[in-house]
Protein backbone atom coordinates (compact mmCIF):
# COMPACT_ATOMS: atom_id res chain seq x y z
CA UNK A 1 0.00 0.00 0.00
CA UNK A 2 1.23 3.48 -1.13
CA UNK A 3 1.62 5.44 1.95
CA UNK A 4 0.29 8.73 1.32
CA UNK A 5 2.66 10.81 3.52
CA UNK A 6 6.32 9.59 4.14
CA UNK A 7 9.42 10.24 6.33
CA UNK A 8 10.15 13.42 7.51
CA UNK A 9 13.36 14.26 8.93
CA UNK A 10 12.67 18.11 9.65
CA UNK A 11 9.83 19.33 11.52
CA UNK A 12 7.20 21.13 9.75
CA UNK A 13 7.68 25.34 9.83
CA UNK A 14 5.28 26.65 12.67
CA UNK A 15 5.42 23.46 14.57
CA UNK A 16 6.84 23.10 17.76
CA UNK A 17 10.30 21.19 17.59
CA UNK A 18 10.27 17.58 18.62
CA UNK A 19 11.94 15.15 21.07
CA UNK A 20 15.19 16.18 21.56
CA UNK A 21 17.97 13.45 21.96
CA UNK A 22 19.67 12.24 25.18
CA UNK A 23 22.84 14.68 24.57
CA UNK A 24 20.48 17.88 24.35
CA UNK A 25 21.28 18.57 20.93
CA UNK A 26 19.08 19.16 17.69
CA UNK A 27 15.68 17.80 17.82
CA UNK A 28 15.41 14.10 16.42
CA UNK A 29 13.98 13.63 13.03
CA UNK A 30 10.58 12.28 12.39
CA UNK A 31 8.39 10.03 10.27
CA UNK A 32 4.73 10.58 9.82
CA UNK A 33 2.57 7.80 8.40
CA UNK A 34 -0.95 6.14 8.06
CA UNK A 35 -2.53 3.31 9.38
CA UNK A 36 -5.41 1.36 7.65
CA UNK A 37 -7.04 -1.19 8.17
CA UNK A 38 -9.98 -3.48 6.66
CA UNK A 39 -12.25 -6.00 7.57
CA UNK A 40 -14.44 -8.35 5.63
CA UNK A 41 -17.07 -9.97 8.37
CA UNK A 42 -20.60 -11.59 8.55
CA UNK A 43 -23.41 -9.22 9.44
CA UNK A 44 -25.03 -9.40 12.99
CA UNK A 45 -28.01 -7.80 12.26
CA UNK A 46 -30.53 -7.52 9.09
CA UNK A 47 -33.36 -4.68 9.14
CA UNK A 48 -36.85 -5.14 7.13
CA UNK A 49 -39.46 -2.98 6.62
CA UNK A 50 -42.94 -3.39 6.69
CA UNK A 51 -45.11 -1.05 4.79
CA UNK A 52 -48.66 -1.66 5.73
CA UNK A 53 -51.66 -0.13 3.80
CA UNK A 54 -55.76 0.03 4.12
CA UNK A 55 -58.67 1.96 2.37
CA UNK A 56 -62.24 3.09 3.15
CA UNK A 57 -65.02 4.62 2.30
CA UNK A 58 -64.75 6.65 5.21
CA UNK A 59 -62.65 7.67 7.72
CA UNK A 60 -63.25 5.25 10.47
CA UNK A 61 -63.50 2.17 8.10
CA UNK A 62 -60.14 2.93 6.83
CA UNK A 63 -58.57 3.22 10.30
CA UNK A 64 -60.22 0.12 11.75
CA UNK A 65 -58.95 -2.06 8.65
CA UNK A 66 -55.25 -0.17 9.29
CA UNK A 67 -55.38 -1.00 13.16
CA UNK A 68 -56.42 -4.80 12.26
CA UNK A 69 -53.64 -5.34 9.64
CA UNK A 70 -51.52 -3.55 11.64
CA UNK A 71 -52.09 -5.64 14.58
CA UNK A 72 -51.88 -8.75 12.52
CA UNK A 73 -47.86 -7.95 11.44
CA UNK A 74 -46.94 -7.15 14.97
CA UNK A 75 -48.46 -10.43 16.40
CA UNK A 76 -46.10 -11.84 13.30
CA UNK A 77 -43.32 -10.37 14.29
CA UNK A 78 -44.24 -11.12 18.08
CA UNK A 79 -44.69 -15.21 17.08
CA UNK A 80 -40.98 -15.50 16.31
CA UNK A 81 -39.32 -14.27 19.88
CA UNK A 82 -36.00 -13.71 20.39
CA UNK A 83 -35.33 -13.82 16.64
CA UNK A 84 -37.01 -10.59 16.19
CA UNK A 85 -34.73 -8.08 18.49
CA UNK A 86 -36.75 -5.13 18.01
CA UNK A 87 -39.71 -3.87 16.43
CA UNK A 88 -40.58 0.39 16.02
CA UNK A 89 -43.60 1.94 14.42
CA UNK A 90 -42.45 4.91 11.95
CA UNK A 91 -44.55 7.11 9.82
CA UNK A 92 -48.50 6.67 10.49
CA UNK A 93 -50.90 8.81 8.09
CA UNK A 94 -54.15 8.91 7.46
CA UNK A 95 -55.20 10.87 4.42
CA UNK A 96 -59.00 11.70 2.27
CA UNK A 97 -59.02 10.98 -1.54
CA UNK A 98 -60.80 13.39 -3.29
CA UNK A 99 -63.02 12.81 -6.37
CA UNK A 100 -62.00 14.65 -9.40
CA UNK A 101 -63.85 18.14 -10.28
CA UNK A 102 -64.81 21.16 -8.14
CA UNK A 103 -65.33 21.03 -5.08
CA UNK A 104 -63.67 18.80 -2.13
CA UNK A 105 -65.97 15.66 -2.00
CA UNK A 106 -64.34 12.89 -0.47
CA UNK A 107 -64.02 9.46 -2.67
CA UNK A 108 -62.11 7.32 0.14
CA UNK A 109 -59.78 7.37 2.69
CA UNK A 110 -56.78 5.88 2.79
CA UNK A 111 -54.00 4.59 5.48
CA UNK A 112 -50.63 3.51 6.26
CA UNK A 113 -48.53 2.87 8.43
CA UNK A 114 -44.73 1.96 8.94
CA UNK A 115 -43.37 -0.11 10.76
CA UNK A 116 -39.34 -1.47 11.39
CA UNK A 117 -37.82 -4.86 12.22
CA UNK A 118 -34.27 -5.80 13.79
CA UNK A 119 -33.72 -9.60 13.04
CA UNK A 120 -31.07 -11.93 14.35
CA UNK A 121 -31.74 -14.82 13.51
CA UNK A 122 -30.73 -15.22 9.76
CA UNK A 123 -32.48 -18.88 9.57
CA UNK A 124 -35.80 -17.12 9.95
CA UNK A 125 -35.60 -14.21 8.27
CA UNK A 126 -36.71 -15.56 4.97
CA UNK A 127 -39.54 -17.33 6.27
CA UNK A 128 -40.58 -14.19 7.95
CA UNK A 129 -40.31 -11.81 5.12
CA UNK A 130 -42.35 -14.16 3.07
CA UNK A 131 -45.07 -14.39 5.35
CA UNK A 132 -44.94 -10.59 5.68
CA UNK A 133 -44.95 -10.13 2.24
CA UNK A 134 -48.58 -12.47 1.54
CA UNK A 135 -49.61 -10.20 3.53
CA UNK A 136 -52.90 -8.28 2.26
CA UNK A 137 -51.82 -4.55 1.30
CA UNK A 138 -48.80 -5.60 2.81
CA UNK A 139 -45.06 -4.46 1.62
CA UNK A 140 -41.62 -5.23 2.30
CA UNK A 141 -38.35 -3.79 2.04
CA UNK A 142 -35.00 -5.30 2.59
CA UNK A 143 -33.10 -6.58 4.09
CA UNK A 144 -30.64 -4.52 5.02
CA UNK A 145 -26.97 -5.72 6.63
CA UNK A 146 -25.54 -4.39 9.35
CA UNK A 147 -23.56 -4.37 12.61
CA UNK A 148 -24.35 -3.90 16.08
CA UNK A 149 -22.65 0.06 17.16
CA UNK A 150 -21.10 -1.68 19.24
CA UNK A 151 -19.74 -4.17 17.66
CA UNK A 152 -16.34 -5.34 18.58
CA UNK A 153 -14.85 -5.59 15.07
CA UNK A 154 -15.18 -1.60 15.34
CA UNK A 155 -12.57 -2.12 18.27
CA UNK A 156 -10.30 -4.84 16.05
CA UNK A 157 -10.42 -2.58 12.79
CA UNK A 158 -9.12 0.32 14.72
CA UNK A 159 -6.62 -1.93 16.56
CA UNK A 160 -5.21 -2.97 13.46
CA UNK A 161 -4.64 0.32 12.13
CA UNK A 162 -2.18 1.47 14.86
CA UNK A 163 -0.40 -1.62 14.55
CA UNK A 164 -0.15 -0.94 10.72
CA UNK A 165 0.81 2.68 11.23
CA UNK A 166 3.94 1.54 13.84
CA UNK A 167 4.71 -1.53 11.27
CA UNK A 168 4.82 1.34 8.85
CA UNK A 169 6.71 4.10 10.82
CA UNK A 170 9.34 1.04 11.81
CA UNK A 171 9.65 -0.05 8.06
CA UNK A 172 11.04 3.66 7.07
CA UNK A 173 13.20 4.09 10.17
CA UNK A 174 14.65 0.91 9.35
CA UNK A 175 15.18 2.08 5.59
CA UNK A 176 17.15 4.79 7.26
CA UNK A 177 19.25 2.70 9.16
CA UNK A 178 17.49 4.47 12.35
CA UNK A 179 14.81 2.72 14.25
CA UNK A 180 11.75 4.59 16.49
CA UNK A 181 12.09 6.70 19.77
CA UNK A 182 8.59 7.86 20.89
CA UNK A 183 5.50 7.87 19.64
CA UNK A 184 4.52 12.03 19.18
CA UNK A 185 0.47 11.98 17.97
CA UNK A 186 -2.06 9.80 17.01
CA UNK A 187 -4.62 10.87 15.55
CA UNK A 188 -8.16 8.67 14.78
CA UNK A 189 -9.31 9.37 11.14
CA UNK A 190 -12.50 7.83 11.70
CA UNK A 191 -14.05 4.41 10.90
CA UNK A 192 -16.42 3.54 7.95
CA UNK A 193 -18.63 0.69 7.75
CA UNK A 194 -20.47 -0.53 4.05
CA UNK A 195 -24.13 -1.00 4.66
CA UNK A 196 -26.48 -1.18 1.73
CA UNK A 197 -28.27 1.76 1.61
CA UNK A 198 -30.14 0.83 -1.91
CA UNK A 199 -33.75 0.24 -1.02
CA UNK A 200 -35.29 -3.24 -2.20
CA UNK A 201 -38.84 -4.39 -2.27
CA UNK A 202 -39.28 -7.88 -1.28
CA UNK A 203 -43.20 -8.19 -2.13
CA UNK A 204 -46.27 -5.97 -2.09
CA UNK A 205 -48.93 -8.11 -2.23
CA UNK A 206 -52.01 -6.94 -3.58
CA UNK A 207 -55.44 -7.41 -1.86
CA UNK A 208 -57.50 -9.89 -3.40
CA UNK A 209 -53.76 -11.72 -3.48
CA UNK A 210 -53.25 -11.97 0.11
CA UNK A 211 -56.66 -12.95 0.67
CA UNK A 212 -56.87 -15.83 -1.44
CA UNK A 213 -54.07 -17.27 -0.22
CA UNK A 214 -54.52 -16.30 3.51
CA UNK A 215 -57.06 -19.38 3.92
CA UNK A 216 -54.91 -21.70 2.67
CA UNK A 217 -52.09 -22.83 4.80
CA UNK A 218 -51.23 -25.57 1.82
CA UNK A 219 -51.02 -22.47 -1.41
CA UNK A 220 -48.17 -20.53 1.00
CA UNK A 221 -45.64 -19.16 -0.87
CA UNK A 222 -41.77 -21.06 -0.19
CA UNK A 223 -39.80 -19.37 1.89
CA UNK A 224 -37.07 -16.71 0.58
CA UNK A 225 -33.60 -17.85 0.84
CA UNK A 226 -31.55 -14.86 1.82
CA UNK A 227 -28.38 -14.71 1.66
CA UNK A 228 -26.05 -12.51 4.36
CA UNK A 229 -23.91 -9.80 3.06
CA UNK A 230 -20.35 -9.27 4.21
CA UNK A 231 -19.81 -6.25 5.96
CA UNK A 232 -16.90 -4.39 5.16
CA UNK A 233 -15.34 -1.89 8.35
CA UNK A 234 -12.33 0.09 7.16
CA UNK A 235 -10.45 2.37 9.88
CA UNK A 236 -7.34 4.58 9.36
CA UNK A 237 -5.24 6.40 11.78
CA UNK A 238 -2.35 8.84 11.35
CA UNK A 239 0.56 8.96 13.64
CA UNK A 240 3.56 10.84 13.86
CA UNK A 241 7.04 9.35 15.52
CA UNK A 242 10.53 10.84 16.27
CA UNK A 243 13.54 8.54 15.04
CA UNK A 244 16.74 7.67 15.91
CA UNK A 245 19.54 9.65 14.08
CA UNK A 246 19.95 7.70 10.63
CA UNK A 247 23.14 6.30 9.70
CA UNK A 248 23.24 7.57 5.82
Amino acid sequence: MTPETGPATEPPAGQAPGAADASGGAPLPRVSVRGEARLEVEPEIARIGIGVRARGADRRAALTDLTRRNTTVLELLKSYGEAVERTETGAFTISPELKQGRGERIRAYHGRVQIQAVITDFTALGELTTRLADLELTRVDGPWWGLRPDSPVYRQARQQAVREAVVRAREYAAALGADLAELLELADRGLESAFPDQRRTLAAAPAAYGAARAGSAESAAPALDLEPRRQSVRAEVSARFSITRPEL
